[in-house]
Order: structure tokens, then sequence, then C-alpha cells
């Protein structure tokens, strides 16, 4: 098995920028893995800043990005994983993604982290079918 690294427009150069040490998408057997995203702008790779909802609309924009710089959807994905960094922040995060999985939802999980070394309060990885 080989595996795949996904250059994402805009968005793996603004984490490559920041130093971090990671791919933003990563194929392999018939998978594709996109890496926990933050909520970055898809035209400058900055992050969004804004309440929890306006967070998540970009955080699910730019995986959707990712996703379709791999080739494949949201209608794709068999598992979502939310990292967020207040409990209390789980009925704006569902009304939002709501609307980008309104049917047929994919398997998620849902964690509460205490803080990252960044200002922003989500980050969403996924796993979809290739």
């Amino acid at each position: 098995m080989t595996k795949e690294i996904i250059e994402v427009p805009v968005l793996s150069a603004a984490v490559r920028a920041l130093g971090v040490p990671l791919s933003l998408v990563t194929k392999a057997a018939g998978l594709v893995f996109v890496s926990g995203t933050p909520p970055l702008d898809l035209t400058t790779g900055k992050l969004v800043k804004g309440d929890i909802e306006v967070q998540t609309e970009a955080s699910l924009k730019a995986l959707k990005h990712c996703l379709e710089a791999a080739g494949t959807s949201l209608d794709n994905v068999v598992m979502v994983r939310i990292y967020a960094v207040n409990a209390g922040f789980y009925g704006a995060i569902n009304r939002v993604y709501a609307r980008y999985f309104p049917e047929n939802a994919p398997s998620r999980t849902f964690v509460p982290v205490a803080s990252w070394p960044m200002e922003f309060d989500i980050e969403i990885e996924c796993v979809a079918v290739g």
C-alpha cells in the first residue's frame, strides 16, 4: 500500500507557513484522510475570526475544499471528528453541521478540548471514501 499526499490549493501552503508538520490530506487504501481543519479562509489561508457558528462554517467549507482537492466530496464522508474548546458549543455547531450533512450523516465524534496554540475554537477532521 502506498500513500499519496494531496496538495490543497491555498490551505496546504498556509499550514506549511505555520510550520506545522502535517499534510492536510492523505489518500491511502481507497480512503481520504483530512487532518483536523480549523476555520481557514479559502482565499487567504488565514484563520477566520468570529463566533462558533462563523468558525464552524469556515471549518466545514475548508473541509469540503480539502475533500474536493482529493477528488471526493462530503457525500463520501464516513467518519467525522469535531474538536471544540467548549462543550457548550454543541448545539450551535450542530445547527451549522446539519446544513452540510442534511441526510445520511456520517458517523461522528464530538470531543471537547482545552485549547490550541492558535486563536480558534473548533477543528474538524474526517475520513471519506476516495
